[in-house]
Order: structure tokens, then sequence, then C-alpha cells
């Protein structure tokens, strides 16, 4: 069955974790896997791609083992049995780091990228249509589990991706303003929890799902040229939700999420670790407003780890999520919703995955 669109992300999703896969794998989709992995509590996570909720046939078991120097062990299990098992001797992971797993499903196989590169395929034992259901368990904490159909997605033009065994570093990309706190909005501790809907309306308790009638456009890995442009379809509207996930540079001064109207800045998201701050703003007729600075806890942004900022569009502003956890909020400066319409990501980073 086709799809059209990307199926709506789970937020913050408990683990053990179990999601449907709406139609279905299907090949070029590709699912992001966003958490980190415990320091203590366990040596071993797992992600399945499986038949119904039960794990009686797991058409592929992703099995990251933090024992014997670490290793990934891939398998499948029919009709309760598991298959011969295939090791990597290899670890992509660290104990108590974030990580971005991509798994892209194509005809013949399986191909995994763990935070940004690429680590091991695996060829399908069973028909991978069965499957419409991924499970993860273990020692680990998600952030997100996200999806998009990279056969109907926009491609960018191809670029090398730069590797830290030669870290890269730019210099700053903006001069200083004056600091100001005004504190407009101070943010609510509690991490965001998402429950899985499909109605175009959010309830209260209820994080939001994207607009159906708008699919949400997704840009596969590794395809990002920076600065980074794209459009924002329908612009932004209560119950929109971005995804801009990335990797800083060992060397960072600074990176910048621009939500765009125009030539205006409705929001300006600016990390800088030349400040330690994480600098908010909007920017009209080239003017820029007063800077939002303060936050309710510590810099969530750290040089050479990834990140993933989730933005999410309510009526008065914006919520903002850092790997997985609320930061602030943001009120609206500029007031026409769906004339913020396009996207910029520039500065320090690598880009891994978005999704607008």
């Amino acid at each position: 069955m086709a799809f059209i669109g990307a199926q709506p992300p789970y937020l913050n999703p408990i683990v053990p974790f179990t999601g449907t896969i709406q139609g279905g794998l299907q090949d070029g989709l590709q699912i992001t896997v966003s958490g980190t992995t415990f320091y203590s509590g366990g040596t071993r996570f797992a992600v399945n791609f499986q038949t119904g909720h039960s794990d009686n046939d797991i058409a592929f078991h992703f099995n990251p083992r933090f024992e014997e120097g670490g290793y990934v062990v891939c398998n499948t299990k029919q009709k309760g049995s598991w298959g011969p098992e295939e090791r990597k001797m290899q670890m992509p992971f660290q104990r108590g780091s974030p990580f971005e797993l991509l798994f892209l499903v194509q005809s013949s196989e399986f191909k995994v990228t763990v935070n940004g590169n690429f680590f091991v395929q695996y060829a399908h034992r069973v028909p991978f249509h069965h499957v419409n259901t991924i499970s993860v368990t273990g020692a680990v904490q998600l952030f997100y589990v996200s999806f998009q159909n990279t056969h109907v997605a926009p491609m960018q033009p191809a670029l090398s991706r730069a590797q830290f065994s030669q870290p890269a570093c730019f210099p700053p990309k903006h001069k200083g303003r004056k600091p100001k706190s005004p504190g407009i909005w101070p943010a609510t501790a509690a991490p965001m929890t998402q429950r899985f809907v499909h109605t175009v309306q959010s309830t209260p308790g209820q994080m939001f799902p994207q607009n159906p009638m708008i699919p949400p456009m997704a840009y596969p890995n590794p395809a990002y040229p920076m600065p980074f442009f794209t459009s924002i379809p329908g612009g932004l509207y209560p119950s929109k939700s971005i995804i801009v996930s990335g990797i800083i540079l060992p060397c960072a001064q600074r990176f910048y999420i621009n939500l765009r109207s125009g030539s205006n800045i409705a929001f300006h998201l600016n990390p800088r670790f030349d400040e330690n701050a994480v600098v908010r703003n909007t920017q009209i007729n080239s003017s820029w407003g007063s800077e939002e600075r303060s936050l309710t806890r510590q810099m969530p942004f750290f040089r050479g780890q990834n990140f993933s900022v989730w933005i999410m569009c309510e009526s008065h502003g914006l919520r903002v999520a850092v790997d997985g956890q609320h930061l602030f909020e943001y009120y609206h400066r500029l007031k026409n919703l769906p004339a913020i319409n396009s996207l910029e990501v520039g500065g320090d980073i690598q880009l891994t995955h978005v999704q607008t």
C-alpha cells in the first residue's frame, strides 16, 4: 500500500516502546531513532522491526551490546526461533551519550547509519512488507522515532560529508549583540511527551500531530549543503512541528536555526559556545528585537555531540525542546503564521536530519 508524506513521529516514548508503522515497511522508508544510551543499568539495547506487537516474528533485530569490547548483533526471528547471528565487531555507540540511528529500507536490505556514518547493511531474510511494528527495548532513553519516505522527499544536491578525524572549524557567523534577558516566558521544567494521534486538532495532554493535508517534508541523509535552506509546507500553524538534528563540530563557536517570513526572521535560535548562551530573537525590516537568553537549565548543546531540536508551534508561541527535553517557549512576534514558511540552518554543525 502506497503512502503519502510522512507518518507523525513518536516523541519521548517510554522504553520498552512498541509503535505501529503506518502502511508497514516499504522500499524507501527511512526510520530515525534518536535517544541516549544509559551509562549504567544495562549493557544492551535492541531495535526490532516485527510483525505485530508479539516478538515471535522479527524481520530485523538490531542489538548493540556493550560487552567484550562492544559489538552489534543482527538477526531474524521466525515463529519464535532465531536464525544465525550476524555480528559486527564494532561499537558505534558510547555509553551515556546521545545517538541518532537511521534505518533505510531498500528492496534487498536494510541500510543502517549511526550518527551520520554508514554502519551496516542487513539482507532481508523474510518479506519486509510484512513488518508493521517497531519496538525498542533495553538500556536507552528515546527522544523520538520519526518516519520519512525518501522516494517522494525532495532531494538536495549530494555533497561530501566532513569526517571528524580532521575536525573542521569555522569562524563565528554572527557578530555579538548587546545581551538582553527579558525572561518573558518561564519555561516549564517537565519534559514533553506525546500521545500518538491521527487527528488534525490536538487535545489537552497530547502533543502535536502534523496536518495530514500538508505532509511534512523530510530530507534523506546525507544531502545537506550548508547553510541549508528549505520551505515549510503550509507555513506555521498550531500543531506544526519542525525537527533539526545534527552533530556540532568539535571546535564550534555558534550555529543558528531561523524560521523566516520573506526577508524577516520570525524566530532566530542561536546557540553560542563562545558566550555559553542560547540566544533567541526576531528580526523585522533588518532590525533585531530584544534578545531572550534565560533558561531553566544549563546549556543543552555540547561541542562534538549530537543534538536534536524540536520546534512546535502553538497559537501563542513556539515550544522548543532539545534532545527530548523542554528548553523554553517563545512568544510569536510576527503574527502571520502561514507567512513563516522557510527554514534556514547554518553555522558550525553538520546536519543529519531535517523535517519540516
